[in-house]
């Protein structure tokens, strides 16, 4: 064999030995890549299903479903029951509480957080007033003890992800509150008890009208409007003269206009059930006071500015034009539900 022949036949021979470990790398890649593109889609699919907005839920028919039977509906069943199913919801909803996630989907979350953080808002304010007003004949009344432990737990650390999660200590809270409610129906501990009281329904719509205008106000200034937002801390931007009029230019940073709106559609969506509950139990003193219609306009503002959003992102357009402004439709709902909050207070008072 001459020496061309031994030089074609090594040439020939050294691709197929090196072919086989280079389709095998190849392979790997190939697999590598499709596993991180799979990972990436399933990532991608939870985070938009977990970013969907609870449903509604029939406050009534929760009291029952918890109590047994429409018969064992004793006063405060129905408020307590609501609050107790926001707080659920928060937990149990797709997903479960991803404000304080430290993995993927919910590391990257953005919305959700927001409205958690909105709807746990509303739930310790309803708690606050369950624990202070509700369930106290009088300034001098023994508070509950289930109603003080469910306020400190559910008034923990929201972003504390490990010894004790934000969940576990929520979970407790949720626990005192079934305990409060089961005392409620058997009427064995007389510190357990509910009020439907005109003064103390008053002093929670204090505290929700406060809420409602301060999220209007943030709603509006996604714009940057001065006289939407003269409320807002006022900045010079003229002349250093003294005297010299001042002008508002307080506007919610770009990256931020979609946390407020989400935040205040959660608390819009929690106080539309305590709400509702509310009208359930109080009923007989609304009544007396005529302000079944107030408090009704509040749940319609509130049905409507927790309504399904089908846009993918929040818009941030001007007032007329071609792109629509969600935080200024929100902030017109929550301020028409504010000023019926304030007629339904003064009657209350007055009525």
């Amino acid at each position: 064999m001459n020496a061309r022949s031994e030089i074609d036949m090594l040439n020939h021979e050294g691709p197929a030995e090196a072919g086989p470990t280079t389709r095998a790398a190849r392979g790997w890649w190939r697999l590598a890549l499709t596993g991180v593109a799979l990972y990436a889609a399933t990532v991608l699919v939870l985070g938009v299903y977990w970013s969907v907005q609870p449903g509604r839920f029939d406050v009534r028919a929760v009291a029952v479903d918890r109590l047994g039977g429409e018969s064992e509906l004793v006063p405060g069943a129905v408020t307590v029951s609501t609050i107790k199913r926001v707080a659920e919801t928060l937990l149990e909803k797709p997903g479960g509480y991803v404000y304080n996630d430290v993995t993927l989907p919910g590391l990257y979350l953005d919305n959700m957080p927001s409205w958690e953080y909105g709807a746990l808002k509303e739930l310790r304010d309803a708690l606050r007033s369950l624990r202070n007003d509700f369930s106290r004949s009088q300034t001098q009344s023994i508070e509950n003890a289930n109603l003080r432990k469910a306020d400190a737990l559910l008034n923990y650390d929201v972003n504390s992800w490990i010894l004790p999660t934000t969940e576990s200590e929520y979970r407790s809270g949720i626990d005192a509150l079934g305990r409060y409610l089961d005392d409620l129906k058997s009427r064995t501990d007389p510190s357990a008890r509910f009020y439907t009281r005109a003064d103390n329904l008053a002093a929670y719509l204090a505290v929700v009208e406060k809420r409602l205008g301060n999220f209007a106000q943030r709603l509006s200034a996604s714009v940057g409007d001065s006289e939407l937002t003269a409320a807002l801390i006022p900045v010079q931007v003229g002349g250093e003269t003294p005297g010299e009029p001042m002008e508002l230019r307080v506007q919610t940073p770009w990256l931020e206009v979609d946390n407020v709106f989400y935040e205040a559609r959660g608390y819009a969506w929690a106080l539309l059930h305590t709400m509702k509950a509310l009208a359930v139990e109080f009923e007989p003193v609304l009544r007396d006071k005529n302000a079944e219609v107030s408090i009704q306009q509040v749940i319609r503002d509130l049905r409507e500015a927790t309504r399904r959003m089908w846009s993918p992102v929040v818009l941030n357009g001007s007032g007329f034009g071609l792109i629509s402004n969600h935080s200024l439709i929100l902030a017109s709902y929550l301020s028409r539900a504010n000023a019926a909050v304030l007629d339904l207070r003064i009657l209350l008072q007055q009525g």
